[in-house]
């Protein structure tokens, strides 16, 4: 589906986009891909003063808030470098919202929606790594909650392209409306000058 409006008050939503993850191997379209259009969009909200949250997943040195339960995958425990969970330079320091996480989406156990609501945003634009787990779970999370979901799909990626590519055809069009950063930055020049 083309993209059909911006809301008034449309934040950004950056998945993740922290110093441990863009650098890891993705698809279809690389962490420096990902990074570089968000930094895009990210400077045209800022330039419209339309807020930017940059949501980052992090967890205690003991991993005591690692979600439990059974998985057939590993947990997310485990030893992290110093600094993975730091927001990449590229995006941090603009007097953004920032919201820690320690589950896949960025609304549950955080503060995300509260910061959203006291702006009077109605609508979100999603970027972010990975476009299956942490993006998804926003976007679902979202819609849940009553904004208007918007996802730029060439700001995004996956850890590999089939779940980039289930994601974008099967889940979000239910979610919400897709595009390219190209097509939401015009449209955010013809709805927000």
């Amino acid at each position: 589906m083309a993209l059909t409006a911006l809301d008034p008050r449309t934040a950004l939503v950056v998945i993740d986009l922290q110093a441990g993850i863009v650098g890891a191997p993705t698809a279809p379209h690389s962490g420096a891909e990902v990074l570089a259009r968000t930094v895009e969009l990210a400077d045209a909200f800022r330039a419209r003063d339309l807020p930017v949250v940059l949501v980052r997943v992090s967890f205690s040195p003991d991993f005591a808030d690692v979600p439990p339960g059974r998985t057939e995958s590993a947990h997310a425990g485990g030893q992290r470098p110093e600094g993975w969970d730091v927001i990449v330079p590229e995006l941090a320091g603009r007097g953004d919202v920032t919201v820690t996480k320690h589950n896949w989406g960025a609304f549950h156990g955080t503060d995300l929606d509260v910061q959203l609501r006291r702006r009077g945003v109605t609508q979100i634009v999603l970027t972010g790594i990975a476009t299956s787990i942490g993006v998804e779970s926003t976007a679902r999370a979202a819609h849940e909650h009553g904004y208007h979901v918007t996802l730029a799909t060439d700001a995004m990626s996956d850890l590999d392209a089939d779940g980039h590519h289930n994601s974008v055809t099967r889940i979000f069009p239910r979610l919400g409306e897709t595009g390219t950063t190209a097509e939401v930055l015009e449209l955010l020049a013809k709805t927000h000058g």
